[in-house]
C-alpha cells in the first residue's frame, strides 16, 4: 500500500524543512539530500505505516529519526570493522620487516590468480600498506565493503596458498621452494 497523491504533495511542499531538520544532524547539505531521498523511498515502501489520526509530517519525521539511527549505527559498524583491521596492522618499523620476512615467496604470484578485485586490495593493503580506509575511499566503497573484500581476499589467496604449498605455508614457512611452480591465473579456479 502506497502512499495518497495528498500525503506526497504535503511531504514534497514540507522538503525545505526537512533538509533544514537533517543537516546539522549529518554534517552536509549533500548528505542531508541524500537522507532525506532514502527516507522518501522508505516512505513511499511503507506508506502503509502511515495511521489516520497522525499527519504525514509528523510520520515522516519520525521515518527521518530512523533512517538517521540506521545510518548511525552503520557507521558505527564500519569504523569497528576499521578498528579490527587496524588491530592486525604491524605497529613498528621492526614489526613490518619481521612480517615482511615471513612472506612467502608465492604469496606476490599467487595474488594475480585471484579475482581483479581481490588482486587489487591485496596488492593495496597488504603489499603495498595502503590503509583501508584509504582505499576504500579512492575505489569508491564503503570502509566496510572494503573490509570485508580484504578479508575474503586473504581467505582466498590462503586457500590458494594451501593448495600450491601444501602445509608448509600452514607451519610459517620463511624459504619456500615452491615459487618458480606458480600456476596461471586459468590454471587455478576462481574463488
Amino acid at each position: 500500500m502506497g502512499l495518497e497523491p495528498r500525503v506526497i504533495e504535503e511531504l514534497v511542499a514540507q522538503r525545505r524543512r526537512f533538509l533544514a531538520f537533517l543537516a546539522p544532524r549529518v554534517g552536509s547539505p549533500e548528505e542531508a539530500e541524500e537522507v532525506l531521498q532514502l527516507a522518501l523511498v522508505k516512505g513511499l515502501e511503507k506508506g502503509g505505516g502511515l495511521r489516520d489520526e497522525e499527519s504525514a509530517v509528523a510520520w515522516f519525521y519520525r521515518l527521518l529519526r530512523n533512517v538517521l539511527v540506521d545510518r548511525h549505527r552503520r557507521a558505527a559498524r564500519e569504523e569497528r570493522a576499521l578498528e579490527v583491521e587496524g588491530a592486525d596492522a604491524p605497529r613498528s618499523t621492526e614489526d613490518v620487516e619481521a612480517w615482511e620476512s615471513s612472506v612467502c615467496a608465492c604469496v606476490a604470484g599467487l595474488t594475480d590468480t585471484l579475482k581483479p578485485e581481490y588482486a587489487a586490495i591485496l596488492q593495496e593493503v597488504d603489499l603495498k600498506g595502503t590503509p583501508v580506509a584509504a582505499y576504500a575511499r579512492e575505489e569508491g566503497l564503503t570502509a566496510n565493503n572494503a573490509a570485508v573484500r580484504l578479508h575474503r581476499a586473504r581467505q582466498a589467496l590462503g586457500k590458494r596458498l594451501i593448495a600450491l604449498c601444501g602445509t608448509c605455508c600452514t607451519h610459517g614457512c620463511v624459504d619456500c621452494t615452491c615459487g618458480p611452480d606458480l600456476p596461471r591465473v586459468g590454471d587455478v579456479a576462481e574463488e
